[in-house]
């Protein structure tokens, strides 16, 4: 009886995954790890940058602990340009960079490079504004203490805003699974590509909306993992 029930499985699994559904799975599955390949390279980069950047954007304005305004009017002047560029137009503007850097503007290592200096300037804005919610009062404390520059930002701004840099890391990881999506259009790889080359230009309904599903559920996931982190952080505080 089990032997018989576990060969009708067994054909119902090879009939549904060695036809169309088979094909597409396989092309999704692929897709899908270049963008979390993507996703995951450019949010670490992006940050090994942003931090700090956005440490100096906070520390160097007036009245902080390493007053420069010059120097924080010119970097603030960088972000935002940057930034009030329109990611599918600065993706084509940097193409020559790219190039430059990996050899090509095409593929899943190329997009990296679009998708790591388009998210610098965003999670500085982050960082600074994690920074800019620690009270004055503890900044405060620890200069009456004799503590320097360096000291207040490992040991003060750092540890007081690691709940809600946290919880920036999430919200730029999601910003970059939309501009992954963007960089597909131009021959990015992963979901993006999947989606428009095959989904929309071919007319396949069941490669476009699987795509949407796992994209969703991509988001949802990366949410959640930040929720949970920052209320654990949260809590030690505590």
């Amino acid at each position: 009886m089990f032997d018989i029930l576990n060969e009708i499985d067994l054909n119902i699994f090879l009939t549904v995954f060695s036809g169309e559904y088979g094909i597409v799975a396989e092309k999704v599955i692929k897709a899908t790890w270049e963008t979390i390949y993507m996703i995951i390279i450019s949010t670490g980069l992006s940050y090994v940058v942003g931090l700090p950047l956005g440490i100096i954007l906070v520390i160097t304005e007036n009245g902080h602990i390493a007053e420069n305004t010059s120097v924080n009017r010119i970097l603030a002047f960088l972000v935002n340009t940057v930034r009030s560029i329109p990611f599918i137009i600065f993706l084509i503007l940097i193409i020559p960079l790219t190039r430059l850097i990996v050899g090509t503007s095409i593929g899943t290592v190329a997009s990296i490079v679009p998708l790591t200096l388009a998210a610098i300037p965003f999670v500085a804005r982050l960082v600074e504004t994690s920074l800019k919610e620690i009270e004055w009062g503890l900044i405060e404390a620890a200069l009456s203490m004799g503590a320097t520059n360096w000291q207040i930002i490992t040991k003060v701004l750092i540890p007081e805003a690691l709940p809600s840099i946290t919880l920036g890391i999430a919200i730029t990881t999601i910003n970059l699974v939309g501009y992954s999506a963007m960089a597909g259009i131009v021959g990015g790889g992963g979901l993006g590509t999947l989606a428009y080359y095959y989904g929309y230009q071919r007319y396949d309904n069941l490669i476009l909306w699987t795509t949407v599903i796992v994209l969703i559920f991509m988001v949802q996931g990366i949410q959640s993992l930040g929720d949970k982190a920052t209320a654990k952080l949260n809590e030690k505080r505590r």
